[in-house]
């Protein structure tokens, strides 16, 4: 795809369908799960009471990460036009030009960030400033020079846990901690399922990503096996102050859950195919929201 047609601007698309590149921009899958964990953990935070500070901190949010997903599009637009599964995003398909999701970067993270710090807390505005930073400008660029990229992409995504946090000015204990640690563990299973599976598209694409690095898919399986051990354990932390039937439960599904992506990452160690990896991803994506879920449940105090 030509460069001229990346850069061209868009005024033939019709209105409605250039609204609806702006939506593709968000990534709107990437929105959600970003707004499920500020909620989750807010929730978890305030003990299930929440209060206009948390849908304060949603929208805020919602338009930082929109930000960071159209400035990351923006970033790799031309890389985007070699892979087919970034090909149809709006800008290599020219639907939208690169001055207008430029513009579309700076109004909503300004319009965020001055959303967040009027309207909840400085510290959770600080916070969203740090995620949308370390993923545009680090996490981005690096993904075409070192493999680490995951390690460090693996912090703004884990961050949306303690903006929901700091919205509730909850103070940032071990539970805090505990939650953080768990999103940040549970990334590198996911990304090693997606980088095995779309590898020949990164490695077409320039992206230095480890299946690539490491053709055999070897350390990909090490990676994924290792973290998500260690998620076993760490998926426990954010309850360990706690006592009752309610805890006990959720350390039962918390070990089952983790349990069950531990499995199912052997298995993507031990035969490297598509078949696993996508087995893996699935898991990954099962693993998430249900133990959210189950930590919301929670009993209060």
């Amino acid at each position: 795809m030509s460069t001229s047609l990346l850069a061209a601007p868009a005024r033939s698309v019709p209105l409605l369908a250039r609204a609806t590149a702006y939506i593709e921009l968000t990534k709107p899958k990437i929105a959600l799960m970003v707004l499920v964990a500020v909620a989750a953990a807010a929730c978890i935070a305030s003990w299930r009471q929440p209060t206009w500070a948390v849908a304060h901190a949603l929208f805020g949010t919602l338009l930082v990460a929109a930000s960071s997903c159209a400035a990351n599009q923006w970033l790799e637009r031309y890389r985007d036009s070699l892979m087919d599964r970034t090909a149809i995003r709006p800008l290599p398909q020219g639907r939208l030009s690169s001055s207008e999701a430029v513009g579309f970067v700076t109004i909503t993270l300004v319009a965020g960030l001055v959303w967040l710090a009027v309207f909840t807390t400085l510290l959770t505005a600080c916070i969203a400033l740090l995620t949308w930073f370390l993923y545009v400008a680090v996490y981005t660029p690096l993904k075409t020079r070192t493999s680490l990229n995951t390690a460090v992409g693996a912090i703004p995504g884990a961050l949306p846990v303690l903006i929901g946090w700091t919205c509730v000015e909850g103070p940032l204990t071990l539970r805090a901690a505990g939650l953080f640690l768990t999103l940040f563990v549970w990334q590198f299973p996911h990304f090693m399922a997606i980088a095995w599976l779309y590898r020949k598209q990164y490695a077409r694409a320039g992206f230095r990503m480890l299946p690539i690095v490491d053709r055999t898919g070897h350390w990909a399986g090490v990676q994924a096996v290792a973290c998500a051990s260690v998620l076993v354990p760490v998926s426990l932390v954010p309850v360990l102050s706690l006592q009752g039937s309610g805890a006990l439960a959720y350390a039962a599904c918390a070990v089952a859950l983790g349990l069950g992506q531990l499995a199912c990452a052997v298995a993507f160690a031990w035969q490297r195919n598509d078949i696993s990896a996508r087995r893996l991803l699935r898991a990954s994506l099962v693993y998430l929201p249900v133990l959210l879920a189950c930590l919301v449940a929670l009993p209060g105090r």
